[in-house]
């Protein structure tokens, strides 16, 4: 009797070392971690997701894929390409559109699909502007690599940091002659707004149940999901379990033809 007395006893302390632990790391999350999902707890586990719903009701839109603005730049097979949802024809993506997607993090990062270029043709620029078409951040980007996806984060100083409740316009171009502005180029241009973090979605986001991971893509907070699932993929290449799930997550909004690219993570 005492012996089932003393192992009860025994696992009463250990679930409550438990929930403490729980409790207290999920309680008091720096708020830079609260600026991004949670990953699954089982990195070798797969996801299970069906295809997120973004608004396409009169919210601001933009182009996905990347097209030419004269004739002089070369043809490519797959277009420069914003990872944002939208929607497109099959005509060559002549018709393509970006929607409007939404973040938690003042500093949220930004990922373009980098086709096969010329040489000649390596040079971009990465544009984020508020709703009035101002200058948030704008930076130039030598690009030593092609056929890759790659992220640009803008710097975690005040002056860069989204306000919340308002949407910003972001624009990424690859001009056609080395670092001629004036020359054509490929772009593609999209919007995002920085959403509240409310007790809802923050009880949500401390769930570490790796079914949890995904369950905000019904809030449309897409950039924080591809961040944190991007890092995780550049973090552990010889992980299939995960490139599976980032081919998925790609998949769901109709990106399944650039997810596997390699990762350029800032």
């Amino acid at each position: 009797m005492n012996d089932k007395r003393l192992l009860f006893q025994q696992i009463k302390v250990k679930s409550a070392i438990y929930l403490g632990i729980v409790s207290l790391s999920s309680s008091h999350l720096p708020m830079q971690a609260q600026s991004i999902l949670i990953p699954p707890k089982n990195k070798n586990q797969e996801i299970s997701l069906k295809a997120p719903k973004f608004p396409d009701n009169g919210a601001p839109t933009g182009r996905r894929r990347g097209g030419t603005s004269r004739n002089d730049c070369p043809e490519i097979k797959t277009p420069l390409t914003a990872l944002v949802p939208g929607k497109e024809t099959q005509d060559e993506f002549n018709d393509s559109t970006s929607f409007l997607a939404s973040t938690v993090s003042k500093y949220p990062t930004f990922w373009v699909y980098i086709p096969d270029v010329p040489k000649k043709a390596r040079f971009g620029e990465f544009i984020l502007q508020d709703k009035a078409g101002k200058d948030v951040y704008r930076t130039s980007i030598n690009l030593t690599q092609t056929k890759t996806i790659i992220g640009i984060s803008t710097p975690s100083h005040p002056k860069y940091s989204l306000e919340i409740g308002q949407k910003y316009h972001w624009y990424f171009k690859i001009y056609c002659k080395d670092g001629e502005a004036e020359a054509g180029y490929f772009y593609v241009d999209a919007w995002i707004q920085r959403v509240a973090l409310t007790p809802d979605l923050k009880r949500q986001l401390q769930k570490v149940k790796s079914q949890k991971f995904f369950t905000n893509t019904d809030q449309n907070i897409w950039y924080d999901k591809l961040t944190i699932l991007g890092k995780l993929v550049d973090a552990n290449q010889q992980n299939s379990t995960i490139k599976v799930n980032w081919n998925k997550l790609l998949k769901s909004v109709g990106l399944q033809d650039v997810s596997q690219a390699p990762i350029e993570v800032p």
